[in-house]
């Protein structure tokens, strides 16, 4: 083999590994999840919801992937329940002395913004992680599939009846041992 050969060869080899090198710095970006964000998606067979939560700046690994986790559920969570109170306050006013030619105005407006959300969600369930090295963000997907979702809602419609039902039956029975604390008190 020929020093033109050998050259052409080495030359080929380092092209490929270039290549190669480039190719996989390009395929290593963030999963489509990542990028997609939280929502409604149909899978193959089923509906579900899906919530994507993250972090950065955390040093602590675990804590960092048990807090993108939480903001993952948080993130379903907002799906069904949601409360937002608003408030806005606007104060204008102009003031005119004796002399019409000159006078001050002044506004005032305010603003404040409050969103709560309270779901209790059984069967949400972490689906897949994500850590971007580069800025050292991490993600978790989460899964809560609509039938579960459904079925769940069924049994807290009946548990809070039962609940309902308890308290009804032993509300009277408490407020009856409270009238007698207070024969007790009222004959000393």
């Amino acid at each position: 083999m020929g020093a033109q050969a050998m050259g052409i060869r080495l030359i080929g080899s380092g092209l490929a590994v270039f290549l190669l090198m480039g190719l996989a710095a390009c395929g290593g970006g963030s999963p489509k999840w990542v990028e997609k964000g939280s929502g409604y998606m149909n899978d193959k067979n089923s509906k579900a919801f899906y919530g994507v939560g993250s972090i950065s700046g955390v040093r602590n690994e675990s804590l960092a992937w048990d807090t993108a986790e939480n903001r993952a559920r948080a993130e379903i969570a907002k799906t069904f329940e949601t409360y937002t109170g608003y408030l806005m306050r606007d104060y204008a006013a102009s003031t005119t002395a004796q002399d019409f030619t000159k006078n001050t105005e002044e506004q005032y407006v305010e603003r404040a913004v409050k969103t709560i959300t309270t779901a209790t969600l059984s069967g949400v369930i972490p689906m897949d992680r994500y850590k971007d090295e580069g800025t050292n963000t991490y993600y978790v997907l989460t899964k809560l599939n609509l039938e579960d979702m459904k079925n769940n809602m069924e049994k807290a419609k009946e548990l809070n009846s039962q609940v309902r039902e308890y308290i009804r039956k032993n509300a009277d029975r408490l407020f009856e041992r409270l009238e007698k604390e207070e024969e007790k008190r009222g004959a000393n």
